[in-house]
């Protein structure tokens, strides 16, 4: 019986050692997912993305549905890095961090030596020489010593050489304009008389028609003198006391003036011209009943409206609304 009791023991101590399965698993899993398991474990943890680890950053605006781009996605520090060094662009001119840089053509012209400032809007030319020579042989009751004015032709080409280089320009005042066209009138008057003494009348030059001779250049432009007076002066000024201020060298015109008419003096000078030739009894003899003036106010009658209502704005004598109206023969002799 000991011999069956051995064996027995030995066998009960056995099965006693044997481990008992684990009363936490319900059943052992398949071997493709103990190694899933295992990979699993032996995985880094994953690093957290910038956008987590700055929340402002979260509150980047994004890109609008309309907006085909897509928004552009911040890169981690790492990558960031390298991307940077391996570009290495240069960002325009006009980050706000860099000053403006200034275009290439307005460099070269800080280099340039200094200029003279560019000159002001052509200014009127100056009447001095001719207010000089007016001075020196043309005397207060407007006689004119042409033969004297021979020794001084070249300062009278000097100053007409002058009005062709400075036309009247857009910027001139009316004053200024005028003044220049009634001394061009009358030194290119003087010229003419002057190219032509000794002389008894203007009219005879170009067989009584010098005023239609075209030889005057101003500017790019050449004149007559009746160009000036009928196609400048009188239509774009519409100042009847013109008539008082140009001279056509004969006895009978309104008295040359001994200077120089000047955008300052314009107006005063007309109106005393005005009412020195109307109350001259030389050229005009006034009356309250009777007129007999000057055959200028006949040619240009429509220059002048209601002939008695403008002779009163100058006469001395207070001139009736019925009076009679006459004109004087035209003495053409040189105003010598």
């Amino acid at each position: 019986m000991a011999r069956f009791l051995i064996p027995a023991f030995i066998l009960f101590t056995f099965l006693s050692c044997k481990p008992e399965p684990s009363e936490n698993k319900a059943e052992s899993k398949p071997p493709a997912q103990l190694t899933a398991m295992k990979q699993e474990a032996n995985r880094e943890p994953e690093k957290v993305p910038d956008s987590e680890e700055k929340p402002s950053e979260l509150f980047q605006p994004q890109a609008s549905a309309s907006d085909n781009r897509k928004a552009p996605v911040t890169p981690a520090p790492e990558e960031a890095t390298k991307t940077k060094n391996k570009e290495a662009v240069p960002r325009p001119a006009s980050q706000p961090d860099e000053a403006p840089k200034a275009p290439a053509d307005e460099t070269e012209r800080t280099e340039l030596p200094a200029q003279s400032p560019k000159p002001s809007p052509q200014a009127s030319p100056s009447h001095e020489t001719w207010n000089a020579l007016l001075q020196k042989y043309v005397s207060s009751t407007g006689k004119v010593n042409y033969k004297g004015m021979m020794a001084d032709k070249a300062k009278l080409k000097d100053y007409l050489d002058e009005l062709a280089a400075n036309p009247p320009a857009k910027t001139w005042s009316r004053e200024e304009k005028l003044a220049y066209w009634i001394n061009a009138y009358n030194a290119f008057t003087i010229k003419l008389i002057l190219d032509h003494y000794p002389l008894s009348s203007i009219m005879d030059i170009n067989n009584g028609k010098a005023w239609d001779i075209q030889w005057i250049r101003l500017g790019d432009k050449t004149y007559s003198l009746n160009n000036i007076e009928n196609d400048i002066i009188r239509p774009r000024f519409n100042e009847p006391r013109i008539h008082f201020a140009i001279n056509c060298a004969a006895r009978s015109c309104p008295p040359l003036l001994n200077q120089a008419w000047e955008a300052e003096n314009l107006n005063r000078l007309l109106d005393q011209q005005a009412r020195s030739f109307i109350n001259n009894p030389k050229y005009n003899s006034i009356s309250p009943k009777a007129v007999e003036i000057s055959r200028i106010f006949e040619w240009y009658a429509a220059d002048f409206g209601n002939i008695i209502d403008y002779l009163n704005q100058y006469s001395d004598t207070l001139i009736n609304k019925g009076a009679k109206v006459s004109y004087r023969d035209y003495d053409w002799s040189l105003n010598n």
